[in-house]
């Protein structure tokens, strides 16, 4: 049997976001432009399947529990023509813990925790923040919920765990995976070691 094809969705903007804040468990909701680019990414959603000749209700749908990724999920959901909320969420697609960082600019931590921030930037893969988690811990969770899939999957998460996606199933080398750019209103189509984005 084929492994699952996961459309994965990063969510919307949020407004920090736009400050630069690193967000990990803080439940951040979405902006404006947030909510247009979850709803445009339901659009590339629906053509997507519809060239695909599938049915959008026959596929699984499983968000992060943190706010800002259900409010994508369930507004891609009625971009589709489906039920807004009926949809599964894990802790297994939460975003990356940053700690005791949550809030803070990396412009700050320089100023603030700069011994750590060098830390983090000569090996993000391993680095773990203050009372958080690394890309590599991220990564190993990640596995683990694609191992638990029974079949091909629309997802609604964070960039973290995209990156640990990627690592996991071997698309990106795990020194390089956290410094790829997750972007929003973007679906990123993760089947076997391939990986296609559709903007």
């Amino acid at each position: 049997m084929a492994p699952p094809t996961v459309y994965y969705v990063r969510h919307g903007e949020t407004d920090w976001n736009v400050a630069g804040r690193l967000q990990g468990r803080r439940d951040i909701p979405l902006n404006a432009r947030g909510r247009a680019q979850a709803t445009h990414c339901g659009g590339l959603l629906r053509d997507l399947f519809a060239r695909e000749r599938r049915d959008p209700a026959d596929l699984a749908y499983v968000s992060s529990p943190l706010s800002r990724a259900t409010e994508t999920m369930a507004l891609m959901r009625a971009a589709m023509g489906l039920a807004p909320d009926d949809f599964e969420s894990t802790g297994q697609l939460a975003e990356l813990a940053f700690g005791d960082w949550e809030g803070a600019t990396i412009a700050q931590l320089h100023i603030k925790d700069p011994q750590r921030i060098a830390q983090r930037e000569h090996d993000k893969w391993h680095f773990v923040p203050p009372g958080g988690e690394s890309y590599e811990m991220v990564s190993r969770r990640m596995r683990a919920w694609y191992d638990s899939l029974t079949g091909d999957t629309v997802a609604a998460a964070h960039g973290g765990t995209a990156r640990g996606l990627m690592a996991s199933l071997g698309i990106a080398k795990p020194a390089a995976a956290p410094l790829i750019d997750i972007a929003q209103g973007v679906v990123y189509v993760f089947a076997g070691d391939k990986l296609t984005r559709y903007a």
